[in-house]
């Protein structure tokens, strides 16, 4: 049996997935030792054709295919078919290091009751990647090198794992999160509450390959407004409420610049060359679609 199952959820990816399942199968493990488990949701881009070619060669990669609704529900049948003890998360964008797996197997090795989330560097493109990967004093971290453990609020599964019965006791993710976002950061928050402290790994290095444009990012950010509404009305948590922004005070923010057409259209119009003026009109959307889905 493998010790380490990685679940890649993916929908039409094919593109990124040329490099993603390469990455993966050149880990500095043996193929005996993990698994790979495509969880596809009835793909129509070639993913199947693609994928079974790389099957008849690697045994320890299995595709998955079937109706998932979403994200939650693909890895689900990922955590259900994984053989391994412990479980990794990882997408169908991210390229790993080739020692990914390793570094969370190793990380689970020293005790239990633990779930481990790596380094996840974003970079926008292939190239970016191949710097980065050479050049890791470029790579920009969420978290600073020496930080031990981390919240609920930083289990983001495309690279992060937990014990497969962990998982299963506490319900894996939840199927209701169909849209985008935070159907990570909820099963994290009851990962948590069922004492499972969350670890941060920055040796487990992998880099998140997207170029997502200004509009599409702010589409996103009003369903991840949505989904935090649906974890609020799940956990009735004030901790929930003010890290993820249900407050009084972040809606009447959002109503005052709804009613300054021009001082939103600045800070729009400044996004693509000000990360302050971006992060700014991402919330506004977000609280938006947290506005949407409470009425």
């Amino acid at each position: 049996m493998p010790d380490i199952s990685v679940v890649i959820p993916t929908y039409n990816r094919i593109e990124t997935l040329r490099f993603v399942l390469p990455s993966l199968l050149a880990q500095d493990l043996s193929g005996d030792r993990y698994e790979l488990l495509l969880c596809d949701s009835n793909s129509t881009d070639g993913t199947a054709e693609y994928v079974a070619a790389l099957c008849a060669q690697h045994a320890h990669l299995r595709h998955l295919p079937g109706p998932y609704t979403g994200r939650a529900m693909a890895r689900n049948a990922g955590i259900a078919a994984a053989r391994g003890e412990i479980v990794l998360f990882n997408d169908a964008d991210i390229l790993a290091s080739e020692d990914l797996i390793r570094q969370h197997v190793e990380r689970h090795r020293e005790r239990s009751g633990i779930a481990v989330v790596g380094w996840e560097v974003q970079v926008r493109s292939y190239n970016e990647y191949v710097e980065l990967r050479a050049h890791p004093d470029r790579r920009a971290s969420l978290h600073p090198p020496g930080r031990k453990r981390l919240s609920w609020l930083y289990f983001l599964t495309g690279n992060a794992s937990a014990r497969r019965e962990d998982l299963l006791r506490v319900g894996g993710f939840d199927e209701s999160f169909t849209g985008y976002g935070h159907e990570d950061l909820e099963l994290g928050y009851r990962l948590q509450s069922a004492g499972i402290e969350i670890l941060y790994e920055p040796r487990a290095v992998n880099y998140h390959w997207q170029d997502v444009s200004h509009e599409d990012q702010r589409e996103k950010m009003r369903l991840a407004g949505h989904s935090a509404v649906r974890f609020y009305r799940k956990h009735h948590d004030l901790a929930v409420m003010l890290n993820l922004g249900l407050t009084p005070l972040s809606r009447g923010v959002h109503s005052l610049l709804t009613r300054l057409p021009p001082v939103l259209g600045y800070f729009d119009a400044r996004s693509s060359h000000s990360r302050f003026a971006q992060r700014l009109i991402e919330q506004y959307y977000y609280v938006g679609g947290i506005k949407e889905a409470m009425r």
